[in-house]
């Protein structure tokens, strides 16, 4: 049996420079950070004493004959990508809700192939793994989504990622001390928006508009290196609140699916409780929504935003781990062979 571990993501700046649209003639950037909010996957050969031979339990159960029978497109993708023929059982536990702009959908590709390359008894590194979730969910779903995501869950940390022609990618982890990093979490507040979307529909009218939105994502683009500069500086981090203020002001002009009246006004309670800036997080419509505070300010925000759930975190730096490994055993396995023929 095999259990991966992998963390969900906060992206500050660079949104929308990680599709291949456009890094395939620009230069892409983001800065990110894993968080101690995690996607679990339990993995295991299934017996053979079944009518069924894969089963797979998340917010639904599926109990199929054939890989092709899946509708989890994840999972049916990453079994086809990585060629399995046995029989498997896969269970999904998060610590926060699917589809709510924390990164949660490649941490979910990540963490399983994670996990099933375990099961085969290999280790890949962070970037293979990184570039087989990116295949798998551009590639062989052909779902509209970035590049971030992927290398973020894989790596873990606070980074600064940048990408390039031909799908090229390098991670730089921040060289930041410790305390300055601790003062920037500590002016950081999280709220769900109790709002659950479809970032892949989303994000594909954004991709349609990034030809037109050359200007904005070009700033965009810039603004990674302006938030480096202050993190790493000893330049007032208020600046960073006032750079995320900027950048949401420019990311909900790409397109009107990003922000809704009840997000513009969750946004505008925030700031007039002290919030200098913030953003909603992934490709917009609903989720998450990050603020940047002042910690004297704070409870204010809070109370002015008490319909929302206030999530509490701390930055991880480990990427996606396997937490259990009990190796899979030849002498059972051809048992299993012996009585019921091998799945």
């Amino acid at each position: 049996m095999i259990i991966s571990r992998t963390p969900f993501r906060i992206s500050f700046f660079g949104g929308g420079t990680d599709y291949p649209v456009w890094y395939d003639d620009h230069p892409g950037a983001v800065l990110s950070v894993t968080i101690n909010k995690y996607c679990y996957i339990t993995c295991r050969y299934l017996p053979p004493f079944f009518d069924h031979k894969h089963r797979i339990i998340y917010s639904r159960s599926e109990l199929v004959r054939d890989i092709k029978e899946i509708k989890h497109p994840a999972v049916r993708g990453c079994l086809e990508f990585l060629g399995v023929t046995d029989g498997i059982e896969i269970h999904h536990d998060g610590d926060l809700p699917a589809r709510t702009g924390i990164g949660s959908s490649s941490a979910f590709t990540v963490g399983l192939l994670n996990s099933l390359y375990a099961l085969k008894g290999k280790m890949v590194s962070k970037r293979q793994l990184a570039r087989d979730a990116i295949h798998v969910e551009q590639n062989i779903l052909r779902e509209s989504v970035g590049s971030q995501d992927q290398i973020a869950s894989s790596f873990g940390g606070f980074n600064l990622i940048e990408f390039g022609g031909g799908r090229h990618f390098e991670v730089y982890p921040l060289t930041v001390h410790t305390d300055r990093l601790r003062t920037l979490k500590d002016h950081l507040m999280l709220f769900f928006t109790g709002f659950s979307r479809n970032a892949s529909r989303i994000a594909s009218e954004q991709i349609r508009k990034t030809h037109e939105k050359t200007r904005e994502l070009t700033e965009m683009h810039g603004m990674v290196k302006d938030a480096m500069s202050i993190i790493s500086s000893n330049a007032s981090l208020l600046n960073f609140g006032k750079l995320l203020h900027e950048a949401w002001r420019i990311k909900r002009t790409i397109t009107g699916r990003i922000s809704t009246e009840i997000i513009d006004s969750i946004y505008k309670a925030a700031r007039s409780a002290g919030a200098t800036g913030g953003k909603l997080l992934g490709a917009g419509g609903g989720g998450f929504m990050l603020f940047f505070v002042p910690p004297a300010k704070q409870s204010r925000v809070r109370s002015r935003l008490k319909r929302l759930l206030h999530v509490p975190f701390s930055f991880d730096n480990s990427g996606s781990q396997i937490i259990f490994y009990t190796p899979d055993n030849p002498y059972g396995r051809k048992i299993l062979k012996n009585i019921g023929g091998s799945r």
